[in-house]
């Protein structure tokens, strides 16, 4: 059966998956990297704990997504088969479904009733699934497409906080790690305002604070266990 081409929703999945992935790689990365960098200055140390907690983000958000996504799979599927089995047994219900649908957004009775019917007759299971859930049949979301997204994309935003903090010495070490922190989750931030048609300025905003805020409470963690 050949594929059918992603619908925007499908795509938009996808997309967001892989955002919300990268933000996820950037603060719990750069949350290890500064535990234990306060703690030990071998960078042998840093760079492995933080490779450590890349490939462990990276794959607890990969099999987040798959989980997720495949219970609204689910869901979708199981909304199909109960559709398919009222056409059959109660038709005159799902036409009248249907033509409710159409009356909500200000169109006649009767033209309502002339549109059911119509578009019962031609396409009947994908008329009710739409009108009623929103589903496109044959186009469900893909858990494997969500689960990969978000697996590069959390390994991928974890790296730059890892080759900052790993690739820098002396004085510039923390300073280039909280540059690169900062500008990785203003992009993340800017990219789910985007895609959720927000603030792009806001989204920005707060994804700064929480990075900022992720990086002192974990600099201040490091020094208190670096007392014992």
């Amino acid at each position: 059966m050949k594929n059918k081409k992603q619908t925007m929703n499908e795509k938009l999945n996808t997309l967001r998956a892989g955002v919300l992935g990268s933000n996820d790689g950037i603060l719990t990365v750069v949350g290890v990297l500064f535990s234990v960098a306060v703690a030990t200055p071998n960078i042998f140390t840093i760079f492995i704990a933080g490779l450590s907690d890349l490939l462990a983000c990276a794959f607890s958000m990969a099999s987040g997504e798959y989980a997720s996504v495949s219970s609204q799979r689910d869901a979708e599927s199981a909304a199909v088969k109960v559709e398919q089995k009222l056409l059959e047994e109660d038709i005159d219900s799902e036409i009248n479904d249907v033509k409710q649908y159409y009356l909500k957004r200000g169109i006649s009775d009767e033209t309502s009733t002339e549109i059911a019917k119509e578009l019962i007759a031609k396409k009947p299971l994908d008329t009710v699934v739409n009108t009623k859930y929103g589903i496109q049949l044959g186009h469900y979301m893909s858990p494997w497409n969500a689960a990969f997204s978000s697996l590069i994309s959390a390994a991928l935003g974890g790296i730059f906080p890892l080759l900052a903090m790993s690739l820098t010495s002396g004085i510039y070490r923390w300073p280039s790690t909280i540059a690169a922190v900062i500008l990785s989750v203003a992009i993340t931030g800017y990219l789910s305002a985007k895609l959720g048609n927000g603030l792009v300025k806001t989204a920005i905003i707060r994804n700064i604070i929480i990075g900022i805020l992720t990086m002192a409470i974990h600099f201040a963690l490091g020094k208190l266990m670096n007392q014992f």
